[in-house]
């Protein structure tokens, strides 16, 4: 492989780094035990390439590296070290020496270690694996979960028994056939029967979305029924209800929206000097964050379902495993966990096939003028708070910056810039609160979560502001 200038400048150009491109100054010199962290998280991340000698900072100047003169000797260390190998390019760019380091990808089921580590990046960081990310690489030589038989050899009387098939061809908007046959035919053609001799299997992924009742089904297939729990006030002390649905996703979707809709409690409001009572979180929030959580979900995590909790003051949407993508990029990034079933409930209009589900929801919560969402990742769960109307002035500090994140993220992937003027939109303040709104920007670029995109504006009023990560 030869890396040219061009190519170089190319990489330079790239809005962001990410887990398959870094950036390194090293002028004079680069840490040995840095760089063999990096290789190793880069190869667990599918392979990419680490480049010495440019800023890590936009617009990524070539400073030029003296770092690792004997190439063959530090392609060496990382093969003893980590046990693969490392091509390793001196480029002689206009603007000075870069050093092109060719991480290969790991291989599918392995991880690579570097002294008993198991490395990832988290954005500038180099971070552990967590438990639940090791156990889905590790799981990589496996078959899926959701391609595992369900009930084998079933004569065709059954099939039709235990899944509902007239949702199947009402959902993709097909005629229902004449025959039996025929309707069985069709869900081969999808592959979600198998017919052999013996009669038909019916893999998990089908049980779990139009099985009539997930109860006739194994337990580790039942369980995965979504549960909804309300509770009487803000915490867990006394549960007034505890319900498990029984149908599969695709045949209850509805339904289930429904009844969690209908146990929401009421939340007053004040619109033009008029008391009116509404749901505690608009439909369409709760609608995309369960068809989220029901298609992100890592079935192989036993004993654990997707849960909807319903407090006095927010509902809590929670599936298992932890996310794939960082909390902080549910907004922009898109990684599906399980493609076949977010396929099948694209196909179904149940979700969308890629991020724009939680682009809605901060549209709703924006609109509605509601706290921004809490998206969290935590032991073997992946977790969104919806929270009640809050006004501004009792919003706390971490709820303005979570607010003032999501909404410069938002604008971002609309192609419209964050100003204060725009996040006094956001929040329905008058331009008397401008200072107000600057302080939240001020405390969310300290956070992190932020940062000014044109340095050149003197004015803060007219200031634009990016995601950290654009």
């Amino acid at each position: 492989m030869t890396t040219t200038s061009g190519q170089i400048d190319i990489w330079r150009a790239t809005a962001s780094e990410h887990e398959r491109l870094e950036f390194k100054e090293a002028r004079k010199q680069f840490d040995t035990k840095k760089l063999l962290k990096y290789c190793v998280a880069i190869a667990n991340e599918g392979g990419g390439h680490l480049l010495l000698g440019i800023a890590d900072a936009p617009p990524r100047a070539v400073v030029g590296t003296s770092a690792f003169n004997n190439l063959t000797d530090i392609a060496e260390k990382i093969f003893e070290a980590a046990d693969f190998r490392v091509n390793i390019e001196e480029v002689r760019h206009p603007d000075g020496r870069v050093l092109v380091f060719h991480v290969p990808s790991r291989p599918r089921g392995t991880v690579y270690h570097y002294k008993g580590q198991y490395l990832m990046r988290s954005g500038e960081r180099l971070v552990p694996m967590s438990e639940d990310k090791l156990r889905m690489i590790f799981a990589e030589g496996d078959s899926d979960w959701l391609e595992q038989p369900a009930v084998e050899n079933k004569e065709a009387p059954e099939v039709i028994k235990l899944l509902d098939t007239q949702t199947f061809f009402d959902l993709l908007g097909l005629p229902y056939p004449g025959n039996r046959e025929s309707v069985l035919e069709k869900l081969v053609q999808e592959r979600l029967l198998e017919k052999s001799d013996r009669g038909y299997t019916i893999p998990r992924l089908s049980a779990v979305l139009l099985g009539k009742d997930l109860t006739d089904f194994t337990p580790d297939i039942s369980r995965k029924a979504p549960r909804v729990v309300v509770y009487s006030g803000t915490s867990k002390t006394e549960t007034k209800l505890d319900q498990s649905g029984t149908e599969g996703y695709a045949a209850g979707f509805q339904r289930l929206v429904e009844f969690v809709m209908s146990q929401l409690p009421q939340n007053e409001v004040i619109e033009n000097t008029l008391r009116r009572e509404i749901k505690l979180v608009p439909e369409i929030t709760i609608r995309e964050l369960i068809a989220n959580a029901l298609v992100h979900q890592d079935f192989a995590v036993p004993g654990m379902s997707v849960m909807i909790e319903i407090y006095s003051n927010r509902v809590e949407i929670s599936n298992p495993g932890e996310p794939i993508v960082p909390v902080e990029r549910f907004i922009d990034g898109y990684q599906s966990r399980n493609e076949r079933l977010t396929d099948l409930m694209r196909r179904f209009s149940i979700c969308e096939e890629k991020s724009s589900g939680i682009d809605q929801v901060i549209k709703a919560v924006e609109a509605y003028q509601l706290p921004a969402p809490d998206f969290r990742s935590n032991l073997q769960r992946t977790e969104v708070v919806l929270f009640g109307h809050s006004p501004f002035d009792k919003m706390n500090r971490n709820a303005r910056v979570r607010a003032c994140y999501q909404h410069c993220a938002l604008q971002w992937v609309s192609n419209e810039p964050m100003t204060n003027r725009s996040l006094r939109g956001r929040f329905q303040l008058p331009k008397s609160r401008s200072e107000t709104i600057s302080r939240t920007i001020r405390d969310t670029i300290k956070a992190g979560k932020i940062k000014p995109s044109d340095l050149g504006e003197k004015s803060r009023r007219y200031r634009s502001y990016v995601p950290f990560w654009a």
